[in-house]
Formats: structure tokens, C-alpha cells, sequence
């Protein structure tokens, strides 16, 4: 999953950088963004699986804690 993210990540910021680049033609831009929107929800989605697996953890330690 890690490896995943990275590389998702590193991929979504080459896509700011070309969109940031003037020499990126107008369809190419749409085209860069469109797979930048994917790659950002996808990234979303990994982070809030991590949230919540961080979540059981802690609620679980917790939880032994108290007993």
C-alpha cells in the first residue's frame, strides 16, 4: 500500500508540475488533470483507510488499557 501511495503521489506531482509549465498544450492540460482528479481521490482513499486502521489501533490499545 505504501509503495502505492508513493508512487501515486509522485506521480500527481509531476502532473502539477507540467500543468504548472506554459508549454502544456490546452488538451494536454485537461488530459494531465483529469489524471491528476483520479490520482488525488485515489490518494484520498488510501489515506482514509490508514485513518481508520490508525483508529482501531488506538481505540483497541485503549481498550486493553482499561482492562
Amino acid at each position: 500500500m505504501e509503495n502505492n501511495f508513493e508512487n501515486s503521489l509522485y506521480e500527481l506531482e509531476n502532473i502539477i508540475k507540467q500543468l504548472e509549465n506554459s508549454d502544456t498544450s490546452l488538451e494536454e492540460s485537461i488530459l494531465l488533470f483529469e489524471k491528476g482528479i483520479k490520482l488525488s481521490d485515489s490518494l484520498r482513499k488510501i489515506l482514509e483507510k490508514a485513518e481508520k486502521k490508525i483508529i482501531t489501533l488506538t481505540e483497541a490499545e485503549r481498550e486493553e488499557e482499561n482492562d
